[in-house]
C-alpha cells in the first residue's frame, strides 16, 4: 500500500462522467481503507454552540482553550491556531461585540463571507482546489424555485446586515451565485458521534459525484477532509461518495437529492430498488394492512421526517461526549409548529408516531427507525440511560442491515450503546460494542484517527 502522503497526491483524475459532468476517476488500484486523498478545508465555520470545546482555528476537541480577548467568544488552541485564524476570524469579532446577544447570521452565511474574504486575500489557486477550484462550482442556478430563491435573498441581507465593515461585496446577482453555489456544494463537519460541528467548502472533495452505492466515505480530522475507500476501487472506476443519509427507500432518497441537488440517482440500487421491501417491512399480521393503509401510513411518516427536518423552529442535535459516564445530549429546541414542547412532551410526540405507525410496520422498518433515534436523543438528554439503551439496542441490528459496509451511522450507533452500556456498569456490552464501532472506524476513518485513539483510551480506563 502506498503511503498516505503519496497517495493525496496521485492516482486520480478529473474526467467528464457520461451524464453527470464532472467526476473523479480513479488511475490505479485502491484496496479498502486506503486513504485516496485529503483536501484542507478552503474556509470553515465552527458552530456556535460547540464554542469554548472546540478550537475555532483547527476544530480540535480539548480543554482549556483560551479566548479572544476581545469578543471573548472564539476559543483556541493556542496564539498559533489564533493568528492563523484571525484573518477569517476579524470578519466577526467586531460585529460580534457591537451585536452581543442579537448577533445570528446563519452558518451559510458565515461560510459564504469566509469565501469572499478569502478570494479577495488568496486569488491564487489554493491546495484545497488541486483539481476544482471554487469558481468552478456548479449553482444550478436555473433550477431554483421562488422559495429558494427568496431563501438566499434573506441570506444577502442577513450578510449585509452582520459584516457590512469587512468585506467589498459583489452585486446581488454575484451573490445569488455564489450562495447558490455554497448551497450545492457546502459540507457538514462532523465528529465520531455524528454530531455537528461546522460547515467547511472543500472543493476537491465536491468533485465526487453521488452515489447510493458509494465507494469511499468523507471523514473529517479537525477541518481536513480525508476520502478513503470502502470497497475496492480498480482503475477506470468513478469515485462516488453519497451526499444524503442512505437509511430511507428510493423514492425518498431521490426526493431529497431532487431539493438539494437537483438531480435523480441512477445507481444499481435505485434501479432495482432492491432493498426498499426491507426498508419498508410491513408487520406480519393474520389480517395484513391494506394496501391503501400501507400507503396512508407512509405518507404520514414522511410528513412526520419532513416537519422534524425543515420546521424553522425545531433544532435536534444528538451529542455524546468522549467522558465515557457522562452523555451530555444537546438539544436547542425552540416550538415545533410555533408551539413550545417541554423534553416530555418531545418524548411523547415521538411515542405517539412510534404507536401510530407500529400498527403498520415493523420495527425494522425505516421510519419507525427514525423515530425511535429521536426518542433516544429525548431519553439522553433527561438521562434516562435505560430508555435510550432499549431503543438503541432495537436500532442498532436494522441499521447494521440497512446501510452499506462502514456506514459512519452505525458506528456511532455502536459508540452511543458501548457508553451507555460502560454507564450503567455492562463493562463487557460495553466493550463487546466500543470494539464494533473501532472496526468501522478504522476504515472508515484511518486507523491513527484521534477519535480511535480515544475510543481506545476509554477501554483501558474501563
Amino acid at each position: 500500500m502506498r503511503s498516505e502522503a503519496a497517495a493525496q497526491l496521485g492516482g486520480l483524475e478529473m474526467f467528464a462522467s457520461a451524464g453527470k459532468g464532472r467526476g473523479l476517476r480513479a488511475r490505479r488500484r485502491f484496496a479498502v481503507g486506503e486513504l485516496l486523498f485529503s483536501c484542507p478545508a478552503y474556509v470553515a465555520v465552527l458552530t456556535v454552540s460547540e464554542r469554548g470545546s472546540h478550537c475555532d482555528g483547527c476544530f480540535a476537541r480539548k480543554e482549556g482553550l483560551s479566548k479572544c480577548g476581545r469578543c471573548k467568544q472564539a476559543f483556541y488552541c493556542n496564539v498559533d491556531c489564533q493568528k492563523e485564524d484571525w484573518p477569517m476570524h476579524k470578519l466577526e469579532c467586531a460585529s460580534m461585540c457591537t451585536f452581543g446577544q442579537n448577533w445570528h447570521p446563519s452558518e451559510t452565511v458565515r461560510l459564504t463571507a469566509r469565501i469572499l474574504a478569502k478570494q479577495k486575500t488568496h486569488p491564487e489557486r489554493t491546495q484545497s482546489e488541486k483539481l476544482l477550484a471554487v469558481k468552478e462550482f456548479e449553482s444550478h442556478l436555473d433550477k431554483l424555485d421562488n422559495e429558494k430563491r427568496e431563501l438566499i435573498q434573506n441570506d444577502i441581507a442577513a450578510l449585509h446586515h452582520f459584516y457590512s465593515k469587512h468585506l467589498d461585496y459583489p452585486d446581488n446577482a454575484a451573490l445569488v451565485v455564489l450562495f447558490a453555489q455554497v448551497n450545492c456544494n457546502g459540507f457538514t463537519i462532523e465528529d465520531e458521534e455524528l454530531s455537528h460541528l461546522g460547515s467547511a467548502i472543500f472543493p476537491d472533495v465536491a468533485l465526487m459525484n453521488h452515489s447510493c452505492c458509494p465507494n469511499v466515505i468523507v471523514t473529517y480530522k479537525g477541518t481536513l477532509a480525508e476520502v478513503r475507500a470502502v470497497r475496492e476501487i480498480e482503475p477506470g472506476e468513478e469515485i462516488f461518495s453519497s451526499y444524503i443519509d442512505l437509511l430511507y427507500p428510493t423514492e425518498d432518497r431521490n426526493d431529497r437529492l431532487r431539493d438539494s441537488y437537483f438531480f435523480s440517482c441512477d445507481c444499481r440500487e435505485c434501479t432495482t430498488k432492491e432493498k426498499d421491501k426491507e426498508k419498508l417491512e410491513i408487520c406480519k399480521l393474520n389480517n395484513p394492512p391494506s394496501a391503501e393503509t400501507v400507503k396512508d401510513m407512509i405518507r404520514y411518516a414522511r410528513n412526520v421526517i419532513e416537519e422534524f427536518r425543515r420546521a424553522k423552529h425545531y433544532k435536534y442535535i444528538l451529542c455524546l461526549t468522549l467522558t465515557p459516564l457522562v452523555c451530555d445530549l444537546k438539544i436547542l429546541f425552540a416550538g415545533l409548529q410555533k408551539e413550545k414542547y417541554h423534553d416530555h412532551e418531545l418524548l411523547e410526540i415521538c411515542e405517539l408516531s412510534l404507536d401510530k405507525m407500529g400498527a403498520v410496520f415493523e420495527d425494522s422498518n425505516v421510519y419507525m427507525l427514525h423515530m425511535m433515534y429521536q426518542a433516544m436523543g429525548v431519553c439522553l438528554y433527561v438521562q434516562d440511560w435505560e430508555g435510550a439503551l432499549c431503543y438503541g439496542q432495537k436500532i442498532i441490528r436494522p441499521y447494521s442491515k440497512h446501510y452499506p459496509s462502514y456506514s459512519l451511522n452505525v458506528a456511532s450507533m455502536w459508540l452511543k450503546l458501548g457508553r451507555l452500556y460502560m454507564a450503567l456498569k455492562n463493562r463487557t456490552a460495553g466493550v463487546k460494542a466500543l470494539k464494533r464501532a473501532i472496526a468501522i472506524m478504522e476504515v472508515a476513518h484511518g486507523k491513527d484517527h484521534p477519535y480511535i485513539s480515544e475510543i481506545k483510551k476509554e477501554l483501558e480506563d474501563h
